[in-house]
């Protein structure tokens, strides 16, 4: 079975993945941070008993995994497949997430809130993303009373998540927005329309491959529906422009473009030691090839694994054992070789 952040899917050229996060918080216990470890350990019970009760077909899809009886190359996995973010992976508290065998849904317990229910898909998918986030939601709240007040919505750890509780957010693989410089003017706009644009593991991370993440700031004031529209709408507009720039690059200077595409393939085809941000950033040159039809004997699912494993933890995970950062340039250059090796023999 692929899981998501492998797969293809809608406008998956641009848009690598969609997102949708609800946060909810109970209200017969405290948040997280002031809560006793029995508390902490209640609300995981009483979150599986909702679910599974409600939805007995949940049971053999969901597996509820306990973070502080991983290794840390474990946890550092979980993080680079999106499925619970740093904070979790690092917190003293009784955490656990509920990971679904498509990696689809990961709900995050215990984390800065009681719940972080997340769903995931592969391209531009995020009315299909709130619709399986909200049936979850639907299902829980059906047996558990939320934080909730009327004149102002879900209540939160964090202020900036208080009302409607959702971050809604795209991956997108914006390259040619990044050699044309129109990169800044689309911060800049982002920024003025309340959005944020963090890098691939969201906040305060690197934009490495020029993977850019496209989120909401503002949960107050609107329907998910609405923020969910949003994004949407403004990723559409990404896209289209993405695209347009993508071909302008090619047909301004085919030999030059092309040449920039096949030197990084070259490059992963042939190096003995790759840093992670290079690779990332062969790799991204990899990917517009693809799409372009300038590359054809690897699939953008082939780059999408790529990504995946070369990053620190997964690549520890394949070697089976930790690594020092010089051991992961070499067997991440070696990952690679073998892996465009065997396409280039199919």
């Amino acid at each position: 079975m692929s899981k998501w952040y492998i797969d293809s899917g809608p406008d998956s050229d641009i848009v690598v993945s969609s997102r949708v996060r609800l946060a909810r918080n109970f209200a017969a216990y405290p948040f997280p941070q002031r809560s006793t470890k029995e508390d902490q350990e209640n609300v995981i019970i009483d979150t599986c008993n909702a679910l599974f009760s409600g939805r007995p077909d949940l049971k053999g899809r969901l597996t509820l995994v306990r973070i502080n009886d991983l290794t840390p190359i474990q946890k550092q996995v979980l993080v680079e497949k999106h499925l619970v973010s740093k904070e979790l992976a690092e917190s003293s508290l009784e955490t656990c997430a509920l990971i679904s065998d498509d990696e689809q849904i990961s709900i995050m317990i215990n984390e800065e809130d009681h719940l972080r229910i997340q769903c995931l898909k592969a391209g531009m998918q995020l009315d299909s993303a709130f619709d399986l986030c909200n049936s979850l939601d639907d299902t829980i709240s059906d047996k558990i009373d939320y934080a909730f007040i009327d004149k102002i919505g879900y209540l939160t750890s964090c202020p900036t998540n208080v009302g409607t509780a959702i971050r809604v957010s795209i991956m997108l693989h914006l390259p040619a927005l990044t050699m044309t410089g129109y990169i800044r003017a689309f911060l800049e706009s982002c920024g003025k329309l309340g959005l944020a644009v963090r890098g691939l593991y969201g906040e305060n991370t690197e934009a490495y491959g020029n993977m850019f993440q496209l989120s909401n700031q503002i949960t107050l004031g609107k329907s998910e529906k609405d923020i969910v529209e949003s994004i949407n709408s403004i990723g559409r507009q990404i896209i289209d422009q993405e695209r347009v720039l993508r071909q302008e690059l090619l047909n301004k200077n085919k030999n030059k473009f092309e040449d920039r595409i096949m030197r990084s393939y070259g490059i992963l085809r042939y190096s003995r030691i790759l840093t992670l941000e290079e690779a990332l950033k062969r790799l991204s040159d990899i990917r517009l090839g693809i799409n372009l039809g300038i590359i054809k004997d690897l699939s953008q699912m082939d780059v999408n694994e790529m990504i995946l494993m070369i990053q620190p933890g997964n690549l520890q995970e394949y070697a089976g054992e930790p690594l020092k950062p010089d051991e992961r340039d070499s067997l991440r250059a070696e990952y690679v070789r073998n892996k465009i090796g065997e396409r280039q023999s199919i």
